[in-house]
């Protein structure tokens, strides 16, 4: 095997790139308003209205009221420290090398990026489960929509809620989503946005698939690659986060996802050892940030 030395720091906006294109690989955030650049916290700040509109006249008269409230999105620090083996990577990223018909001689920086390519599921699929059931008690996680008990819907919120009446099953499957539909605040559903989303997981999808399906809906026929589910006018987000006999409907620019892809906090370094211990291991430490939270609580209908 060639003396190949990867060793690699990117920092900042460098590993931002990397960090970026693993975050984005945890579906829920193709349904997420993403705000990229948190040094420390963001404030998202919202705004109600009451009685504004009034009759004109000559006089000016003081009517009605307007008001902000705040939430804060605080994204956690999280880290992946790990000893991978060169020989393995080598074995692996040189065959990919050979079905592209690309040559050896330059594989340093591509290589780099191959070693980063092992740890990106890794990070997407544990923001995707820290977006809905995440405990920031426990390491390597952040606060979720649906943690039980200190999720963002349950810590004083307003989030509307509508209780579910067993398991979900392909029999009941379009009763629960009715359910949920039908607590939809008047304000939210009555936009009929684009923006507004039911969000459930695979596996309710399936049920809800088998049961238009024993009913004979007439466009299941066609779902190619371009088929967007809904439900009563109402686009479906299928992610993988979300827990079984769970569901909640809002508005994509109603929940937040948080991250720093700037700061020199957000690091990736791999360290060839070889120089050090003389073993054929690459050491690669991978530092990022991660949170969510909600906008408007009362316009956010969750069911569990």
């Amino acid at each position: 095997m060639a003396n190949l030395q990867i060793t690699s720091n990117f920092v900042g906006d460098h590993a931002g790139q990397y960090i970026s294109a693993a975050l984005k690989s945890a579906n829920s955030l193709d349904y997420l308003t993403v705000l990229e650049n948190i040094k420390f916290k963001r404030n998202i700040s919202t705004v109600t209205s009451s009685s504004l509109i009034q009759n004109a006249s000559c006089d000016f008269t003081d009517l009605g009221e307007i008001t902000m409230t705040e939430s804060i999105l605080t994204p956690k620090n999280l880290a992946i420290n790990i000893d991978l083996c060169k020989n393995e990577l080598l074995e692996d990223w040189q065959s990919l090398q050979m079905q592209a018909g690309a040559h050896n001689s330059n594989m340093s920086n591509d290589f780099a990026a191959f070693v980063m390519s092992y740890v990106a599921e890794t990070i997407a699929n544990g923001t995707e489960t820290s977006i809905w059931t995440g405990l920031d008690a426990s390491a390597g996680q952040f606060e979720g929509f649906m943690s039980a008990t200190t999720g963002m819907y349950l810590q004083g919120g307003g989030t509307t809620t509508d209780a579910a009446t067993g398991a979900y099953t392909a029999g009941n499957i379009i009763a629960h989503l009715g359910s949920l539909v039908a607590a939809i605040p008047a304000n939210v559903y009555g936009k009929a946005s684009e923006d507004l989303y039911i969000f459930m997981n695979p596996k309710s999808y399936r049920l809800y698939i088998a049961a238009i399906s024993t009913l004979g809906y007439n466009n299941l026929y066609h779902m190619t690659d371009g088929y967007v589910p809904t439900y009563e006018g109402i686009k479906i987000a299928v992610c993988n986060g979300v827990p079984d006999n769970q569901m909640s409907a809002a508005e994509k620019g109603n929940q937040f996802f948080g991250t720093d892809l700037l700061s020199d906090q957000t690091q990736i370094n791999m360290l060839d050892m070889a120089q050090l211990d003389g073993s054929d291991n690459i050491r690669l430490v991978v530092k990022y940030s991660g949170g969510v939270q909600m906008g408007v609580g009362t316009d956010i209908t969750y069911q569990s």
